[in-house]
């Protein structure tokens, strides 16, 4: 499928892209799925009490188990006790599953919100940045020209390298390759941008 590509200057032209990557299926199921996964896996989990087998001490019954006119106990580890575990507590992050993200879930939830931005007009797709731009004011008015002041930025090596120090101290810009960014990042901008060669970068990658 063609595609609009829009270089610095403003001149248009277009390229190929597969259909698989910015024609594909939307499964909002999918990626609300996916999401809760991301978010499950971020969450920091460090919280720990002892449970009543973690207390050391004494396992001796605390008195006979008749006759005192106590109620029956078997030792002072007993969460109703003071210095005993605590019943129902946070366990650290060991005890907590780690929800498993599949490839092809990762790949479908990508293409699907890829898709939805396009239909949307909030894809752009750049000529691969050819000259160093060092400036963040110049960098912050070619994003302003575009309407991409709330972007997720996916660059090839070169171009990452080209334009990495003018776009650090600008808000709401989010920059990287197509290896470190997720269904989440895709979302969570408003516009996604891509250059030719981080595209074709990522249709090695997954189609």
């Amino acid at each position: 499928m063609k595609i609009e590509k829009i270089s610095l200057d403003g001149k248009k032209n277009s390229i190929d892209v597969n259909d698989s990557i910015i024609a594909a299926k939307i499964n909002k199921q999918l990626v609300s799925n996916l999401l809760y996964k991301i978010n499950a896996n971020y969450k920091g989990r460090k919280a720990k009490t002892k449970q009543k087998n973690e207390i050391i001490g004494s396992t001796s019954k605390i008195h006979a188990q008749k006759g005192t006119g106590n109620a029956r106990h078997a030792s002072r580890k007993a969460p109703i006790f003071v210095g005993g575990g605590v019943a129902h507590g946070p366990k650290g992050e060991d005890k907590y599953k780690i929800r498993k993200i599949n490839k092809s879930e990762k790949k479908k939830s990508i293409f699907s919100l890829i898709t939805e931005k396009n239909r949307n007009k909030n894809l752009i797709i750049f000529s691969d940045f050819v000259s160093e731009i060092k400036k963040t004011n110049e960098m912050s008015k070619i994003l302003k020209k575009f309407d991409a002041n709330n972007s997720l930025i996916i660059l090839d090596k070169s171009s990452r390298e080209k334009i990495n120090r003018s776009v650090k101290n600008i808000p709401n810009i989010k920059v990287t390759d197509v290896n470190h960014f997720s269904s989440y990042d895709v979302l969570k901008f408003k516009k996604i941008i891509f250059t030719e060669s981080s595209m074709r970068e990522l249709e090695k990658k997954y189609v």
